[in-house]
C-alpha cells in the first residue's frame, strides 16, 4: 500500500520525462494506492498557476473515483512539526510522511529528499 507523492501525478499530468514509469507504477498497483488531500490541493495550485484548468479537471475525474484521498486528523499535525524538526524536511514532505505513517503506508516519489526518512517510512523511488 502506497501514498503517492504529488510529483508522481504532476509527472503524468504535465507529460514530463518519467511519465511512462509513473503511469506504469499506477497501473501495476491499482487498488493499493492513496493520495493525500495536500497532494490534491498542491496539484490544483500548480495547474491553476499554469492555467491548465482542463488538466486539473481530468485529474479529478481520473483520480477521485480510483484513488482514495486521505487526511491527517487534527491531533496528528504535531507529528508534521516533529518530523520537520527531526529530519529537516519542508512542510509538504513532512505532511506526506506524517500521513504515510498515520495510515501505515509506504511513499512513492521521485523526490530524493525522502532518502532522509527511509528509517521512518518505506520509500519507493521512481
Amino acid at each position: 500500500m502506497f501514498l503517492m507523492d504529488t510529483n508522481i501525478f504532476l509527472e503524468i499530468l504535465l507529460g514530463q520525462e518519467k511519465e511512462k514509469a509513473c503511469r506504469n507504477f499506477l497501473m501495476e498497483n491499482k487498488g493499493r494506492l492513496y493520495v493525500s488531500d495536500f497532494s490534491l490541493y498542491s496539484i490544483g495550485v500548480i495547474l491553476f498557476r499554469l492555467k491548465r484548468f482542463d488538466v486539473f479537471e481530468e485529474c479529478i475525474k481520473d483520480i477521485l473515483p480510483l484513488i482514495p484521498v486521505i487526511v491527517l486528523k487534527r491531533v496528528e499535525f504535531r507529528e508534521v512539526i516533529k518530523i520537520g524538526k527531526e529530519v529537516n524536511t519542508d512542510f509538504d514532505d513532512s505532511y506526506q510522511i506524517a500521513v504515510a505513517k498515520s495510515h501505515h503506508l509506504g511513499i512513492v516519489t521521485m523526490d530524493r529528499d525522502f532518502k532522509k526518512v527511509i528509517d521512518k517510512v518505506a520509500v519507493k523511488f521512481i
